[in-house]
């Protein structure tokens, strides 16, 4: 939005200073990011008649003219322009007068002979005014443009306009008079609206209007104006104008209509009356019609599109484009002027969708002020009437649901507890009358009503950022915050996610962060999901879904790291996941997921000996220095992302948490994996309810120990065998673990031998033969009892 300041100061009686003044705007939330002069820097160029030209004697392209610039005296001026004529009236430099010139230097006018031909000044372009890159020809003026006055005066030259960036809950903030509102908001300066007054009804003629869809257009107001002039010129100030504000000068009867949006944030349009059939009606389109709008662009049936129609058809789109086939030209002579009031939610994202650029649609999917639609009306007749002469006729309005202005309740303590400071009530009232709202007292509250073009106030909060905006941001005080922070209690055991990364770092790995978007295909392949919850609108057609596993991200960041001549990964990362069930807590479980892939240590002298590749139980272990004190529980299991025959699954405390193996060879293959990966994934909250750290005493007395070993069948599994045993020991039992397996000679087919290795120490005093012995004989009954275990010799 560029807003005019010489403009702005006819709607407001600021006297602020435009760096003053731009300030106040962008502290009021309306920022200004660039601060650009009209015109550059010069002086004594005055508007001068061109009395006469001749031909130069000694060049073919320069002309001797006759100027009366106002100085009282003729002035003999050589100009090279082709376009300078007798009678023109055009801008003058005299002797004296400096023009920046592009590269920062200043051309100083002098008197001067050019082939011999005296010339006292210089005729000038508008390039070489600063106002445009023109230079095929003079600048030629109006023929009522005042002889000597000073062109700056006469072009308001002096003039600066202000970029603001507004926000996109401001539409009230797109039109010169919204911009005079808070202008006088914020610095209880007086407001001076444009005036409206109602033309004067010269002539019957008119044209019905009705609305079907009322709920899409609250109100339709319309006036045929005839017997106009459509080739007049359109005002000087008002050209300027446009162009200051980024629009063009098209023909006086769009000027008009564009002029009005700028000034009052109205967006209109002027309809050839006389190529309308019948009355007007406000509908959406039905099945088989089509339009062509004022870009040329056809556009087919679309249900969503608000169309102005008449008998034949529709002739315009409602709030986004007029049509073709009813728009005004050189030859028209009478107009219909439509000045509307549009439901946002009927005009958003329709230009998007016809891939059109309109200002009129930018404003009313924002909001524009329905009850200014027809004051806008009478201010384009009254330009209309001013510049291109005609009759009008009486308004037709139309009316369907227009918004309700409800009051708000807005209670002054909560206002304060909001901001942090103080405010006193009858300062709110104040602030919020200056923004045009109606307060009304209600006990120790407020009911307010906001003002008809704001959209953006609905809540009690609104009303709050409006008090602290108007008051001044650099009115809040800097108050140092002051709080107790009480020291939260924490359950002895209890880690966080931070020193789980600390641990997975000392084993060797790099956490990652992958997108929670990934492709369909990654679900079904890595998760065995065929319904994941999808995205109704992916960033990018390969990240489609949510995922339920970490496993595609991370496989993908290996592929990634191999690309480009790594040898050896490990990789790791915590990150929620997402469930089908998305109204339960558990449909967005964290899962901590890491994999490993090439040699088990990095390469190294001597590194002969430990050049084997990562398996199965290297992940096993690292998933269990993770878990630390939680116990971790290990079964066979299969897993959509593992091999069938290398997998487990991954328990605590008796349920499920997650599996660990190697990555299946058809995911290997289909990735490029010159080897499988090992990998595990399990919910990362398991991880975290470690039980708590349990101190005794250094025991000096000796450490006993008893080695087993049995024969028990090859499915039972050793982490079965332990827990078991573990579970109905004394307290001076320290350890039991297996520390061999073999198969083979001696053994049974199907059966396997295992070591186990048990440690006896008592902290007071030394164990005798008869209790290890009782300890080592149960434990070895338990196993013959409960697992068909046989002792070994």
């Amino acid at each position: 939005m560029k807003v005019s300041v010489n403009w702005l100061r006819e709607l407001v009686d600021v006297k602020l200073s435009v760096d003053e003044l731009s300030r106040v705007l962008t502290m009021g939330g309306l920022e200004v990011e660039e601060v650009t002069p009209v015109a550059a820097s010069f002086d004594k160029i005055v508007v001068a008649h061109v009395k006469s030209v001749a031909p130069h004697p000694n060049a073919d392209k320069l002309r001797v003219t006759e100027v009366d610039a106002g100085t009282g005296t003729t002035l003999q001026i050589v100009c090279g322009a082709p376009n300078v004529a007798a009678g023109q009236k055009v801008p003058c430099a005299l002797i004296g007068a400096k023009l920046p010139l592009e590269d920062g230097k200043v051309l100083e006018i002098k008197a001067a002979k050019l082939r011999g031909t005296e010339s006292n000044g210089m005729l000038c372009s508008a390039r070489e005014l600063g106002l445009s890159q023109d230079h095929a020809g003079l600048l030629v003026l109006p023929d009522d443009a005042p002889v000597g006055q000073d062109i700056r005066t006469y072009l308001d030259l002096d003039d600066v306009y202000l970029t603001l960036k507004l926000t996109p809950n401001r539409g009230d903030a797109l039109s010169m008079l919204g911009i005079a509102r808070d202008v006088a908001a914020l610095t209880g300066s007086a407001l001076r609206p444009p005036k409206a007054e109602p033309a004067p009804v010269a002539i019957d003629a008119k044209r019905s209007i009705r609305i079907t869809d009322g709920k899409a257009c609250g109100a339709y107001n319309g006036r045929v104006i005839k017997g106009i002039d459509a080739k007049a010129a359109t005002p000087g100030w008002m050209v300027r104008r446009l162009e200051r504000a980024g629009l063009r000068s098209i023909s006086p009867l769009v000027d008009i209509t564009n002029y009005v949006m700028l000034e009052r944030g109205q967006p209109m349009h002027a309809f050839d009356d006389a190529k309308l059939k019948g009355g007007i009606d406000v509908r959406f389109m039905r099945a088989g019609e089509r339009v062509k709008l004022l870009n040329d662009q056809e556009v087919d049936y679309r249900p969503s599109l608000l169309a102005i129609t008449d008998d034949s058809g529709p002739v315009a789109l409602g709030g986004v484009m007029g049509g073709h086939a009813t728009m005004v030209g050189d030859a028209t002579t009478d107009v219909f002027f439509e000045s509307a009031f549009f439901d946002p939610e009927a005009v958003q994202g329709k230009a998007k969708a016809l891939q059109l650029t309109s200002d009129a649609a930018y404003r009313y999917e924002r909001g524009v002020d329905f009850a200014g639609s027809r004051s806008a009306l009478e201010r384009a007749t009254a330009l209309t009437l001013e510049i291109c002469g005609g009759k009008a006729g009486p308004v037709t309005e139309a009316l369907g649901e227009l918004p309700k202005r409800s009051a708000v309740r807005v209670r002054p303590d909560r206002v304060r507890l909001l901001l942090g400071y103080a405010v006193a009530d009858d300062e709110m009232v104040r602030i919020l009358e200056r923004l045009s709202c109606k307060v009304q007292k209600e006990g120790a509250a407020m009911q307010v009503t906001p003002p008809s073009w704001r959209f953006d106030l609905a809540i009690e909060e609104d009303f709050v950022e409006e008090i602290a905006r108007v008051r001044g941001y650099d009115h809040v005080p800097a108050t140092p915050p002051r709080a107790s922070v009480p020291m939260l209690r924490t359950r002895e055991g209890a880690r966080d996610r931070f020193a789980l990364r600390h641990i997975a770092a000392d084993l060797g790995y790099q956490e990652v962060i992958n997108y929670s978007f990934v492709p369909a295909e990654w679900e079904r392949e890595f998760a065995g999901n065929e319904k994941p919850v999808r995205l109704a609108n992916p960033i990018a057609s390969t990240m489609d879904v949510m995922r339920t596993s970490l496993v595609g991200g991370l496989v993908a960041s290996l592929a990634a790291n191999l690309n480009r001549g790594e040898e050896r990964a490990r990789l790791f990362e915590i990150g929620r996941c997402f469930d089908r069930d998305e109204a339960s807590v558990e449909a967005q479980p964290e899962r901590l997921a890491a994999l490993a892939y090439g040699l088990r240590e990095p390469e190294q002298w001597g590194w002969g000996a430990n050049a084997g590749r990562v398996d199965f139980f290297d992940a096993k272990g690292d998933l269990e220095a993770l878990a630390g004190s939680v116990a971790l529980e290990f079964e066979p299991g299969t897993h959509p992302a593992c091999h069938p025959g290398r997998c487990a699954v991954v328990k605590a405390g008796g349920r499920v948490i997650g599996f660990v193996g190697e990555l299946h060879p058809r995911l290997q293959q289909k990735h490029d994996l010159p080897f499988a990966p090992v990998l595990f994934e399990v919910l990362a909250g398991a991880l975290l309810e470690a039980p708590a750290t349990r101190f005794g005493g250094v025991s000096r007395m000796p450490v006993v120990r008893r080695d087993l070993a049995v024969t028990v069948p090859e499915n039972v599994a050793v982490g079965t065998l332990l827990g078991a045993v573990r579970g109905s020991l004394p307290a001076f039992v320290t350890e039991v673990e297996v520390f061999d397996q073999y198969r083979g000679k001696g053994v049974e087919p199907g059966r396997k031998s295992l070591a186990f290795r048990i440690l006896m120490q008592d902290t007071d005093r030394t164990l005798t033969d008869t209790e290890v012995e009782v300890v080592v004989a149960s434990i070895r009954d338990q196993l013959v009892q409960q697992f068909k275990a046989q002792p070994r010799t």
